[in-house]
């Protein structure tokens, strides 16, 4: 069985020595406060230097995989969601690099909000389901209606073509036509294929935004 392929079978088990068990309960001890000591030297080094936090807003039409998206990278799973009202937010870590990531409600009585969250943003993601042709018009005219905002000039924008696990699915390609995306001039944007149900792409297009705003590549 696969579960099984990690363990060994090749000798059977012999009794140790009461002074080797004692010597393997001393290290294991030793290993157990040092890893206490680091955790504990860890969090005084955040009180002291904190790291900078970087701001992330999520938009996209509702139904298009934000909440499942933004708790796929938070929590690596996927979790029920419901639509969002207003917004939810989490902090995620992505090799050492802080996010404070805010999930804004995609339906239409709430997309007319999405500015007031705008302030301090480093980085917009898109998130499309690509399998919604009939609507894909609808999020190009939402997002070239925020791309002027005064405080989103400094912002890169990062687009999720999402739900790629679906065979009607248009391709990256298609929703960057769709969306007119090379006529984007005055931000840096990237198209990621992806899914939130399974975590593919995901931390590839995470990775991209970690790039652009520290202006190196993580490590």
């Amino acid at each position: 069985m696969e579960w099984l392929e990690g363990l060994s079978t090749k000798s059977p088990l012999r009794h140790r020595t009461a002074k080797s068990s004692l010597s393997k309960i001393h290290a294991c001890s030793t290993q157990s406060k040092s890893k206490e000591m680091g955790a504990l030297m860890s969090k005084f080094w955040f009180i002291l230097f904190p790291a900078k936090e970087y701001k992330i807003v999520v938009v996209g039409l509702d139904n298009a995989g934000k909440t499942t998206t933004l708790y796929k990278l938070h929590l690596g799973e996927v979790v029920t969601t419901h639509p969002t009202v207003g917004s939810n937010v989490e902090e995620l870590v992505y090799k050492n690099i802080r996010f404070e990531v805010w999930d804004l409600g995609g339906q239409e009585r709430l997309r007319t909000s999405w500015a007031t969250y705008y302030r301090g943003t480093h980085a917009v993601i898109v998130v499309i389901d690509s399998t919604d042709r009939a609507r894909i018009s609808l999020m190009k005219d939402e997002l070239f209606r925020l791309l002027p905002h005064e405080d989103l000039q400094h912002a890169v924008i990062m687009v999720f073509a999402n739900k790629q696990d679906l065979k009607d699915a248009m391709t990256p390609a298609e929703v960057t036509d769709a969306l007119s995306l090379h006529s984007i001039k005055d931000h840096d944007w990237h198209i990621q294929a992806c899914s939130a149900l399974t975590g593919e792409g995901l931390l590839d297009g995470l990775g991209w935004i970690a790039q652009r705003v520290t202006g190196k590549a993580p490590s």
